[in-house]
């Protein structure tokens, strides 16, 4: 079982010519409005690539909540450690060029009510999946990290966006995902190199730093590993980071070897890249297995 900590969004999606710059306005043809929020993707990715799924966060009082979970709803996520905020559900500004690369601005909103106490010791045993990010208070995600981690779950931290945690909680996690700015202000952090070894060294960690379309590179204790990028024309890369690290927890969860969930997580990402969207863009199962050398069907 995977549960995931994490924040809950609504997304309003613009597709523009260019990003734009500092005090520049450009015009977008039109709007696209779907639930998004790296904690509510992460956990649509791996709902959708066969894995049962319990979702923790907080929505606000407001006309935003029922879209934001929306595709939780309709993947069959476990929503009962959802609570409600006197405050606006979370809300993302995304500002998508032809090329597909986008620029964010994220209103945390009711994200910030979320905490660890959310979720009870009984859903972080060894059978569980602790999936979490950065855009819920720090605090709370250090603090369940530790608990987690006196019980035994297997903890996956995706440090998105970049900002300060605990190294204690750090150093207690068993994978932690960053793409290339992340791991430049890690490494600037920890007084260490940038790349997936230099962090594994310090941290003591395995580690996976995404590299867009040059893959990514792993550092784990037997070593480290390049996996390769699929080679596509992007869409618009919104969701990709969170679809690949929904899609690796679900099949680590599956008992898959890190180098198999690597691949079918890449293969995910990728087929996400070329799509519009956010939660809308994730694939299912069914459609990463069709994909050549996906790591194979998912096992069961």
């Amino acid at each position: 079982m995977i549960v995931v900590f994490g924040s809950i969004n609504l997304d309003l999606i613009f597709p523009l010519p260019a990003i734009p710059r500092a005090g520049e306005t450009l015009l977008a043809p039109g709007i696209r409005i779907e639930p998004g929020g790296k904690g509510a993707n992460q956990a649509v990715a791996a709902a959708r690539d066969g894995a049962q799924v319990v979702m923790a966060g907080a929505v606000g009082r407001d006309a935003l909540a029922a879209g934001a979970l929306e595709l939780l709803r309709a993947a069959g996520i476990d929503l009962s450690r959802v609570i409600e905020a006197d405050t606006a559900t979370g809300c993302a500004a995304i500002f998508v060029d032809p090329q597909g690369a986008n620029a964010i601005g994220v209103g945390s909103g009711a994200n910030l009510a979320a905490r660890a106490a959310q979720i009870e010791g009984a859903l972080l045993g060894p059978t569980t999946t602790l999936v979490l990010q950065t855009e819920v208070p720090a605090v709370e995600t250090a603090a369940l990290i530790h608990r987690a981690r006196a019980r035994g779950a297997r903890i996956i931290l995706n440090l998105a966006p970049a900002g300060p945690m605990e190294t204690a909680a750090l150093r207690a996690l068993d994978l932690l995902t960053v793409n290339e700015t992340e791991a430049a202000w890690l490494g600037t952090h920890l007084g260490c190199g940038t790349d997936a070894a230099a962090l594994r060294g310090a941290l003591g960690v395995d580690v996976v730093r995404t590299l867009g379309e040059d893959g990514a590179d792993v550092a784990t204790a037997a070593g480290v590993q390049r996996v390769p990028a699929r080679r596509i024309t992007p869409v618009d890369t919104t969701a990709a980071g969170d679809c690949f690290v929904g899609v690796l927890a679900a099949a680590l969860d599956r008992g898959a070897p890190l180098s198999a969930a690597l691949t079918r997580a890449s293969a995910a990402a990728a087929l996400c890249c070329t799509r519009a969207g956010s939660q809308s863009s994730l694939p299912t199962a069914e459609e990463t297995d069709a994909l050549p050398d996906a790591a194979g069907p998912r096992m069961s």
